[in-house]
Protein backbone atom coordinates (compact mmCIF):
# COMPACT_ATOMS: atom_id res chain seq x y z
CA UNK A 1 0.00 0.00 0.00
CA UNK A 2 2.98 2.22 0.86
CA UNK A 3 4.01 2.33 -2.97
CA UNK A 4 0.49 3.23 -4.44
CA UNK A 5 0.34 6.16 -1.90
CA UNK A 6 4.20 7.54 -2.30
CA UNK A 7 2.93 7.03 -6.20
CA UNK A 8 0.02 8.94 -5.75
CA UNK A 9 2.34 12.13 -4.07
CA UNK A 10 4.64 11.55 -7.24
CA UNK A 11 1.90 12.00 -9.54
CA UNK A 12 1.00 15.11 -7.80
CA UNK A 13 4.39 16.50 -8.18
CA UNK A 14 4.48 15.86 -11.66
CA UNK A 15 1.18 17.63 -11.90
CA UNK A 16 2.58 20.92 -9.87
CA UNK A 17 5.42 20.90 -13.13
CA UNK A 18 2.87 19.88 -15.95
CA UNK A 19 0.87 23.35 -14.53
CA UNK A 20 4.67 25.60 -14.11
CA UNK A 21 4.28 27.69 -16.65
CA UNK A 22 7.87 29.17 -16.00
CA UNK A 23 9.23 25.68 -17.53
CA UNK A 24 9.46 25.41 -21.32
CA UNK A 25 6.35 23.92 -23.23
CA UNK A 26 8.69 20.54 -24.94
CA UNK A 27 9.85 20.07 -20.82
CA UNK A 28 6.65 20.18 -19.63
CA UNK A 29 5.53 17.22 -22.29
CA UNK A 30 8.18 15.11 -21.20
CA UNK A 31 6.79 15.52 -17.80
CA UNK A 32 3.32 14.52 -19.11
CA UNK A 33 5.06 11.32 -20.90
CA UNK A 34 6.24 10.45 -17.44
CA UNK A 35 2.98 10.92 -15.70
CA UNK A 36 1.10 8.81 -18.60
CA UNK A 37 3.78 5.92 -18.23
CA UNK A 38 3.35 5.98 -14.38
CA UNK A 39 -0.69 5.82 -14.51
CA UNK A 40 -0.24 2.93 -17.40
CA UNK A 41 -0.79 -0.67 -16.89
CA UNK A 42 2.43 -1.47 -17.44
CA UNK A 43 4.80 -4.13 -14.83
CA UNK A 44 5.51 -1.78 -11.94
CA UNK A 45 9.42 -1.83 -11.90
CA UNK A 46 8.76 -1.24 -15.99
CA UNK A 47 6.73 1.82 -15.72
CA UNK A 48 8.71 3.19 -13.00
CA UNK A 49 12.29 3.17 -15.10
CA UNK A 50 10.73 4.42 -17.78
CA UNK A 51 9.38 7.20 -16.03
CA UNK A 52 13.11 7.55 -14.39
CA UNK A 53 14.50 7.79 -17.92
CA UNK A 54 12.19 10.06 -19.36
CA UNK A 55 12.69 12.42 -16.46
CA UNK A 56 16.27 12.62 -16.37
CA UNK A 57 16.08 13.16 -20.42
CA UNK A 58 13.60 16.44 -19.03
CA UNK A 59 16.39 17.28 -16.34
CA UNK A 60 18.99 17.12 -18.58
CA UNK A 61 17.40 20.10 -20.95
CA UNK A 62 19.69 23.04 -21.65
CA UNK A 63 16.28 25.32 -21.29
CA UNK A 64 15.81 23.53 -18.14
CA UNK A 65 15.33 26.42 -15.41
CA UNK A 66 17.34 25.31 -11.75
CA UNK A 67 14.12 25.00 -9.68
CA UNK A 68 12.23 22.54 -12.01
CA UNK A 69 15.60 20.55 -12.05
CA UNK A 70 16.08 20.82 -8.56
CA UNK A 71 12.36 19.20 -8.18
CA UNK A 72 12.68 17.14 -10.80
CA UNK A 73 15.42 15.11 -9.22
CA UNK A 74 13.45 15.14 -5.75
CA UNK A 75 11.24 13.26 -7.85
CA UNK A 76 13.84 11.07 -9.52
CA UNK A 77 15.02 10.18 -5.25
CA UNK A 78 11.39 9.36 -4.96
CA UNK A 79 10.91 6.72 -7.89
CA UNK A 80 14.23 5.49 -7.38
CA UNK A 81 13.34 4.73 -3.50
CA UNK A 82 10.14 2.27 -4.43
Amino acid sequence: MAEKEELQNILTMLDFLIEDTSLPRNIRRKIQEAKDILKSEQDFQTKVSSAVQTLVQASEDVNMPMHGRTYIWDILTKLEAL
